[in-house]
Parts: C-alpha cells; sequence; structure tokens
C-alpha cells in the first residue's frame, strides 16, 4: 500500500441495480482508497438504501432516471475533476472486478504523461459467457482497423483515466458503446494505450444479471463501429498521410 500513497487518484463506479453486489464493491475498494465516487444511474432496486449507509465516507451522484454506463461515466470523470483527483479508475458495480487489482493500474503509470490503462481480463474463467468472447473478439477487430493498434480486451470497463485529458473530449455515445468511443478517440489523438492483466469473476448464468440488452446494445455498438472506420478512411488516415510526407520532406 506504501506504493500508492502519493499518487492523487480516485474510483469511479457506475451502478445500476446492482444491489445485491454494490456493498461489497465499495467495501472492497476502501480497503484502498476512500476517494470513491459512485454513480447512480436511477436504480430502481435498494441500491439507494444501501448507497446511504456510505454517504458520509464517499461521493454520490444520483441520477433522476436511467441515463446509460457512457453518461454517468461522463458525469463522473466532471465530478474527479472538481475533486482534483489526477488519475480515476472505473470498475463495475456488479462483482465482476477485483479491487486489489488497483494496484496493477498504478503500478503501471506513466509518470507526467496521460495515459489509458485497460484491464485486459482472462477469460479462460469457468462461466464466462459465449457472447462475451465474441463480444470483445469482434470489438477487438474493428479497434484494430479503427486504429492500427492491438488492445488486447477493447470492452473491458476496468480502466485508468487520465482525468484532465478525458475531460477534454466531447463524446457522442452515453450507454455501452461510450468505452469504444473513448479509447478509439483517445488513440487518435495521439495517446498512449497500456493494457494490464486484471482477474474477472462471472457467476454461474443462474445468478448472472446483466443490463447489457443484446440486440440494442449491439446495435449501437454496431453503428458506432461503422461511423468511426468511416472517419478513419475520411479523415484519420489523409491526416496521418498528410503527416508522414510532412515529416518526409522536413528531414529531407
Amino acid at each position: 500500500m506504501e506504493e500508492i500513497k502519493n499518487i492523487n487518484f480516485g474510483v469511479l463506479i457506475p451502478t445500476y441495480n446492482n444491489g445485491k453486489t454494490i456493498e461489497k464493491v465499495i467495501k472492497d475498494v476502501l480497503n484502498y482508497t476512500s476517494n470513491i465516487i459512485v454513480v447512480n444511474d436511477g436504480s430502481t432496486d435498494n441500491t439507494s438504501k444501501i448507497l446511504s449507509k456510505f454517504q458520509n465516507q464517499i461521493t454520490i451522484i444520483t441520477n433522476d432516471k436511467n441515463l446509460g454506463k457512457g453518461a454517468s461515466l461522463k458525469k463522473g470523470f466532471k465530478k474527479a475533476k472538481e475533486l482534483n483527483y489526477e488519475y480515476v479508475i472505473t470498475l463495475d458495480a456488479d462483482g465482476q472486478h477485483f479491487a486489489d487489482d488497483i494496484l496493477e493500474f498504478l503500478k503501471s503509470l506513466i509518470p507526467g504523461k496521460p495515459v489509458l490503462i485497460i484491464g485486459n481480463r482472462n477469460m479462460q474463467n469457468e462461466n464466462v459467457p459465449g457472447r462475451s468472447l465474441f463480444g470483445r473478439k469482434f470489438s477487438n477487430f474493428w479497434v484494430k482497423i479503427e486504429t492500427n493498434q492491438n488492445i488486447e480486451d477493447t470492452q473491458s470497463g476496468y480502466r485508468l483515466y487520465t482525468v484532465s485529458e478525458i475531460n477534454k473530449f466531447h463524446f457522442f455515445t452515453n450507454r455501452y458503446d461510450f468505452e469504444i468511443e473513448s479509447l478509439v478517440r483517445w488513440i487518435w489523438k495521439g495517446y498512449p494505450v497500456i493494457s494490464v492483466p486484471i482477474k474477472v469473476y462471472y457467476p454461474p448464468a443462474g445468478e448472472r444479471v446483466s443490463h447489457f440488452r443484446g440486440f440494442i446494445d449491439n446495435l449501437r455498438i454496431s453503428i458506432l463501429h461503422t461511423v468511426l472506420v468511416t472517419i478513419t478512411i475520411i479523415y484519420v488516415l489523409p491526416l496521418r498521410f498528410l503527416k508522414f510526407i510532412f515529416n518526409c520532406l522536413r528531414k529531407s
């Protein structure tokens, strides 16, 4: 714990109807920091009641209605800036992520440089849903097309962001597609992305709670990739080519 004492960071947890898991998630994170922001995204279960137990220990933001994971993350990023955090680590409220992996993110920081660190989930564990494996491969493929970078886990929600830089972007997505948009645009900006290995827990199918809506959320992600590929073809690639020509001329 000594190695993280001088790092100015917070943890951001978006939650929607995670009444069964949110208390344990918060308690686990409190072992590492009390700089916790929870965004309650219009929960209709007992999440609000559970969060009230921690109201004197952490920062709680409540959305009057469900706005989506991306919208909640953006609110959390703004609050992290107000609280003067240098970095913010995002993790899910469903108990999928392990708080002790916070140390892996902080060990991989590049001092003085904006960085996005993504937790690369070990998907060899039991109970990993087939759709999660397919979704990761699908997204990894398209992000490679859009950025020319091999990112091992483009759909992981366990991440570390540099607060000052992530708040400079104006994102147009508000739901699960946000994490793909933020990754691609971060790379387009020329900022580094680092992957770190993390653990992941998937409960048995009968106990699993997911707010990912198969058809509509996959449709949103597909539309997003269509938009990003189009931007890549008509803007990003020509700009890279012009920069390449300019650098060649300057050296000659």
